[in-house]
């Protein structure tokens, strides 16, 4: 199993490079939250950061490896993520918008995910029920501690495409 950790301030509008740990204690890449422009930071802040939400993960030299942004349309909301390392798109979309914390379903048109979004303890993401990573926040007075752990059968092992989701939709949501 891998495990990354890092520790994210607990203002949600925070645009701060964090610096993602792996077991050994080194960085293997960092997140931060992007606005394209300032215009949108702006607007943003009339709409409790929630409105304009973006994270993008970078390795050691800075090149993108995942970005995961709010996309809302029509009165619905999804989020959209690009992997950089092999090129493939996913759609992260809420699946059961009648309760209270729906789970959500991450698909790249050939294979599905599912993130159960729990607020408090892990968020497991899953392929036909067998958990494949977790994600939870443990909140501190100005941070919060963030663990990732991914088993070693995921197919998808690098962890930027778990931290860009989790900071869109597990940290800041809709």
């Amino acid at each position: 199993m891998k495990i990354y950790t890092y520790k994210q301030p607990a203002a949600i509008e925070s645009t701060e490079v964090i610096a993602i740990l792996n077991e050994a204690g080194q960085v293997s890449s960092t997140v931060q939250r992007v606005y394209s422009n300032a215009l949108k930071k702006a607007f943003d802040r009339t709409m409790d950061y929630r409105y304009f939400v973006r994270f993008d993960v970078k390795d050691r030299q800075e090149q993108p490896l995942f970005t995961c942004k709010k996309v809302t349309r029509r009165g619905r909301v999804h989020f959209q993520g690009k992997d950089f390392v092999t090129g493939k798109d996913y759609t992260i979309a809420y699946d059961g918008w009648q309760i209270m914390i729906p789970d959500l379903l991450i698909t790249d048109g050939e294979q599905q995910i599912k993130l159960n979004k729990e607020m408090e303890g892990w968020s497991v993401f899953s392929i036909n029920d067998e958990p494949i990573a977790r994600w939870q926040a443990t909140f501190y007075e100005t941070y919060f501690a963030i663990t990732l752990e991914i088993e070693d059968y995921s197919p998808i092992q690098h962890e930027a495409f778990f931290i860009a989701i989790g900071q869109a939709v597990l940290f800041i949501g809709a």
